[in-house]
């Protein structure tokens, strides 16, 4: 378009490296017409930040030049393009340094590049297109700012190196710090470029994959925001949040804007305050400030010491106007964040060009400075060096620097200044467990708060509860569902309860299993009392009737009524009253054993006895006839024979139940889910019925021949009175077994002793009717 591009400042050397910074932030386009041959693009507005990076580099070189160590006898020549921040200047500056500015006046395209390695540029965007230009002709691009992740594709930039490392780190990061103080409901805002389009996409993806997610500022439900923009951008976003009085806002930075010293004013610090981000750390290189002040005017800008018309060397002095007032101005210099970066990019050119240069005395090795690109190339992929102030230079396999970065916060400090505060650090050189550190106490938050905003779409769940998806809505909005009775869940967020272990149920509050309470039929408890009191009043009873017959004991009817059985019936009616009392407190091995065959002896002793009575009655009947003898088949030795052997036949069947399968304390935790039942298991069943059936036998029996004998015509005939109690006994013992079968827990053992005392008391009446009668 006219002609050649000439570097704004350059110095020639044996081996070349170019720079292309965006030294200006404005260009003014000229006519065109088509009329007459364009005119050269304008530029004007001076971007200092840049400005000192061209600064470092020539200094960087200059170092080097010095020393004599790196590179001795060689000296390290320059050529920095000013880009004025446009991607059409920028790509002019490119093919300039590709070609030289003599290739426009008509030389031969040889193939040879006239410089050995690039710094630059500044933004991702740009970067991009200056890696895929200089791409196939192997040149290699060192960056010291292009941190997207898309750069880090070898096949696409195969001769890309970078100082920074890349973005992939630093979305990781964010979503880490977004992570680590409890937010999954955040905002986020991105530069719609190659920059932020790419680091909010990892940011994203990390995010979702902790559990988090975004949303626009423009919904306003949420009180934090991640921007993932440039310097320039942030800056336009803070003057709008400005303009709409939006405050409150927890930002969440990079470190293309997060300590811009131009950034923090007391304006944007209404809408900006509290923020966190992640910034890169700021070294001061000795020497750097005093070389600024004159030797870098006195080397790079001839036109200030040339007073008149510039000289054809110095091409047209008119351009550095605007850069001349800067003359004496270092005022920013310790506030250059990517300084070492470039004066790391310089040296690691330097150190590849050094271990190529000590290579000609190899077999197989060039002579003399004849340097490829690509060889340049293969020697940064294994540079490995310690810079002055002790930062180890060396690049992975993508062509990045390791990711370190401290963590800031926008604080105010008593005085009224505002300043940035470290607060944490993240160094992906370390362990994945070291990574990240993040000192929560030293932080100030949006609005100057002490306390940590909350940020979420539902509020956590507390333990006790589990997390239920809102159906329609995002992941991390949810209900809070109390847990289930025996389920429990101990920590925050819970997805689901967990079911506490057999013995053990949820407390109260859902969140801890505790022993299940266990339920006896105990001594202290009021139907425990009632059972006691009726079991002794019934054997008190019992033993004042034995008394009274004792003492009665010659009269008629004591002796007509067999004071034998009577004696012996009375007893067995304290021993049915007292066996009840087996069947409360907590049960064990012994108790277990002793209520049941206890019970079933005792009852079957106590109707053995009834059975004799009766027979007797039949007897004494059958005696009163003419010529009968049969008394004397049934005296009182015959009378206590069969009380025994009906006594013995229940004896055997519980010897045999104790001996095959004895009863044994139970915990019944299948009746009620929330508690234990201690109870006492049958161990056999078929004993436990067949001494039930027993005694029902003998009670049939018994009311089968006290019902033939109730109308017998006798004064001292009991058999009435054996007929109602057996009646009585059967229908309580029928009602029983479905009784004892369905109730629970201790209710079981009620229903027994129920059972138990309503037909002793019917015989212990029948007994006292039969004394009162005579």
């Amino acid at each position: 378009m006219g002609d050649p591009k000439y570097p704004l400042l350059s110095k020639d050397g044996e081996a070349t490296i170019g720079g292309i910074f965006a030294m200006h932030s404005k260009e003014t386009l000229p006519s065109f017409e088509f009329t007459q041959k364009p005119q050269p693009l304008l530029c004007s507005s001076v971007n200092l930040p840049d400005f000192r990076l061209a600064q470092i580099m020539i200094f960087a070189i200059e170092e080097i030049n010095r020393s004599e160590m790196l590179l001795p006898n060689v000296s390290i020549g320059y050529q920095i393009y000013d880009t004025c921040s446009s991607r059409m200047s920028s790509m002019s500056a490119t093919m300039g340094l590709m070609n030289g500015p003599e290739f426009a006046a008509g030389d031969t395209c040889n193939g040879q590049s006239s410089i050995h390695a690039i710094i630059g540029e500044t933004e991702s965007s740009a970067t991009v297109i200056l890696s895929r230009t200089t791409g196939p002709f192997k040149i290699p691009v060192i960056s010291h700012t292009a941190s997207c992740e898309c750069l880090s594709n070898r096949k696409d930039h195969p001769s890309f190196f970078r100082i920074i490392s890349s973005d992939y780190h630093q979305s990781r990061a964010l979503a880490y710090i977004v992570k680590h103080l409890g937010w999954s409901w955040v905002g986020a805002v991105n530069s719609d470029n190659d920059y932020g389009n790419y680091g909010m996409a990892i940011f994203l993806n990390t995010a979702q994959k902790e559990g988090i997610l975004v949303d626009t500022i423009k919904k306003g439900n949420t009180k934090v925001i991640v921007a993932f923009v440039s310097f320039i951008e942030m800056g336009l976003l803070i003057d709008q949040l400005n303009i709409l009085n939006i405050t409150g806002l927890q930002i969440i930075g990079v470190e293309g804007w997060i300590t811009s010293t131009s950034m923090i004013t007391p304006k944007s610090f209404q809408v900006m305050g509290g923020s966190l981000g992640f910034a890169l750390r700021k070294i001061n290189l000795e020497g750097f400030s005093n070389y600024v002040v004159k030797a870098f005017w006195d080397t790079a800008f001839p036109c200030s010491q040339i007073k008149g018309n510039p000289s054809q060397y110095t091409i047209n002095c008119s351009r550095y106007q605007d850069l001349l007032a800067l003359k004496n101005y270092n005022e920013d210099v310790p506030e250059q964040k990517y300084s070492s970066h470039v004066y790391k990019a310089v040296y690691a050119v330097a150190h590849s060009l050094h271990s190529l240069l000590k290579c000609k005395e190899q077999e197989g090795c060039e002579k003399g400075l004849t340097i490829k690109p690509q060889q340049v190339v293969d020697a940064l992929k294994k540079v490995n060096f310690t810079v002055k102030f002790g930062d180890r230079v060396w690049f992975d396999r993508t062509g990045a620097a390791v990711a370190q970065y401290e963590v800031v916060n926008w604080q105010q400090d008593s005085d009224g200044s505002l300043q940035f505060k470290s607060v944490g650090y993240y160094d992906a050189s370390l362990p994945p467990e070291q990574r990240f550190v993040l000192n929560t106490e030293n932080i100030i938050w949006a609005r100057g708060q002490l306390e940590k905003p909350s940020s979420v779409c539902s509020e956590s769940c507390l333990p006790g509860t589990r997390k239920a998806a809102q159906k329609g809505r995002p992941v991390c909005c949810y209900d809070c569902i109390p847990c289930a009775e025996g389920e429990i869940s101990n920590e925050t967020d819970s997805n689901n309860c967990k079911q506490c272990p057999g013995e053990y149920w949820s407390n109260a509050e859902k969140n801890k299993c505790v022993l299940k309470a266990e339920e006896f039929l105990s001594f202290t408890e009021v139907m425990g009392i009632v059972l006691v009191f009726f079991s002794l009043f019934g054997a008190g009873l019992t033993v004042l009737v034995a008394i009274l017959f004792y003492r009665m004991r010659d009269t008629p009817i004591v002796k007509a009524n067999n004071s034998e059985l009577s004696f012996l019936l009375l007893f067995s009616l304290t021993l049915c009253f007292l066996c009840s009392l087996t069947f409360i407190g907590q049960p064990n091995e012994w108790s277990c054993m002793l209520r049941h065959t206890a019970f079933g002896i005792t009852f079957v002793l106590c109707i053995s006895c009834v059975l004799g009575k009766t027979i007797v009655v039949l007897m004494e009947f059958k005696a009163t006839l003419p010529g009968s003898n049969v008394m004397k088949w049934f005296g009182p030795a015959q009378q206590r024979l069969s009380v025994l052997a009906f006594t013995l036949i229940q004896v055997l069947i519980c010897v045999l139940w104790l001996t095959i399968s004895p009863p044994f304390p139970y915990k019944n935790m299948n009746y009620f889910k929330e508690k234990i039942i201690l109870e006492c298991s049958l161990g056999s069943t078929v004993s436990f019925w067949a001494v039930l059936g027993y005694i029902g036998l003998l009670a049939v029996l018994c009311f089968i021949l006290a019902f033939l004998a109730r109308t017998l015509p006798d004064n001292f005939n009991e058999a009435k009175f054996i007929t109602f109690s057996m009646l009585i006994f059967c229908a309580v013992w029928i009602t029983f077994i479905p009784a004892y079968i369905s109730s629970p827990g201790k209710f079981t053992v009620a229903v027994e002793i129920f059972a138990i005392l309503p037909d002793q008391n019917t015989k212990t009446n029948m007994m006292g009717k039969t004394y009162f009668k005579t």
